[in-house]
């Protein structure tokens, strides 16, 4: 047990980051997955697993080769396309799954219109040296993605790779989607979102100096812009949320919204947390969503803003009991 966890903290620290597969050179062989990733949820991470484990039992570097932006974004002109995780999230997601070489190819329309001959004879063999390559079933490649597993396979006899297929039960059978979470952080269903995820939905943002109310009817809050502005928020309303601060884990109460009582128009991130009194200005935090209690609305007065404010504290102390 304990060499498995130095294992995995060695697997942390020893991933690569490459900005292009220009600045890439293979020093040997690669077992490799292709994707967008958005959310690395766990469909992705079924596919990652696998090649992280073949990759090192071959003695192999486990190679992830994603985009940014994200290909609909460039492609269909969707620039108010929103993503489940910012590039520095999804590093970090990728080390702790134990990715040896993650590269985060710029994406444009001259890229996209590479041939899937081209694209494979040129990235995968001459660029990244592949020699195993781990997909999805239903992955499609080339100039308008015309190409299909199919083609790679064929591709593969030709230049020397192996293809691993990842078959349809394996992946359908998880029944996630990146659409499906993001329509999930939409509704505010978080105990969805975080069923698909396998994980905690992750907001990272920088405290910033507000109009300091929450003080005055004793809630001191923090105020977080979020960066970067890709980054997709869920629906406006109070969530049961934490922290971890200097080694030690927080919970708090966090809304999101106009805060219509104050007749404020911008949207905004403030979160109250219990038994904490640090000064965390111009700090980044990283909060983790664990439930929406309740959605947002309009108070006639503070101190019915207040009222309100204690009973969802307690709310959320009675979550913390039983989670």
């Amino acid at each position: 047990m304990v060499f498995l966890v130095i294992l995995c903290v060695i697997y942390i620290f020893l991933m690569k980051v490459y900005k292009s597969i220009e600045n890439y050179k293979s020093l040997k062989e690669s077992f490799l997955t292709i994707g967008t990733f958005d959310g690395v949820h766990v469909g992705h991470q079924a596919i990652i697993k696998r090649l992280v484990n073949n990759a090192h039992s071959e003695n192999a570097h486990a190679v992830v080769l994603t985009f940014f932006p994200h290909p609909r974004s460039v492609i269909q002109d969707e620039k108010s396309l929103l993503l489940i995780d910012s590039m520095k999230e999804k590093e970090n997601l990728f080390r702790l799954l134990g990715v040896d070489i993650l590269i985060i190819h710029p994406f444009t329309l001259e890229f996209s219109n590479l041939s899937a001959k081209k694209f494979t004879r040129d990235i995968l063999v001459n660029s990244l040296n592949v020699s195993k390559l781990f997909i999805g079933y239903d992955h499609r490649f080339g100039k308008n993605r015309t190409a299909s597993v199919s083609d790679l396979i064929s591709f593969g006899q030709t230049y020397g790779f192996d293809v691993e297929v990842i078959p349809a039960q394996d992946i359908d059978a998880i029944s996630v989607s990146s659409t499906k979470i993001r329509k999930a952080l939409s509704e505010g269903d978080i105990k969805r979102v975080s069923e698909y995820l396998g994980r905690d939905y992750i907001l990272e943002g920088v405290v910033v100096h507000d109009q300091g109310l929450g003080s005055k009817i004793g809630f001191p809050t923090a105020n977080i812009k979020v960066i970067p502005k890709y980054k997709i928020l869920p629906k406006t309303g109070v969530y049961w949320v934490s922290m971890i601060w200097l080694s030690q884990k927080y919970f708090g109460m966090l809304n999101f919204g106009v805060r219509p009582s104050l007749s404020i128009k911008k949207k905004t991130i403030e979160i109250h947390f219990f038994n904490f009194n640090q000064n965390i200005y111009d700090e980044t935090i990283k909060i983790s969503f664990h439930a929406k209690i309740r959605d947002e609305k309009k108070f006639d007065s503070l101190e019915s803003l207040k009222s309100q404010l204690k009973l969802d504290r307690k709310f959320c102390y009675e979550l913390e009991k039983t989670n």
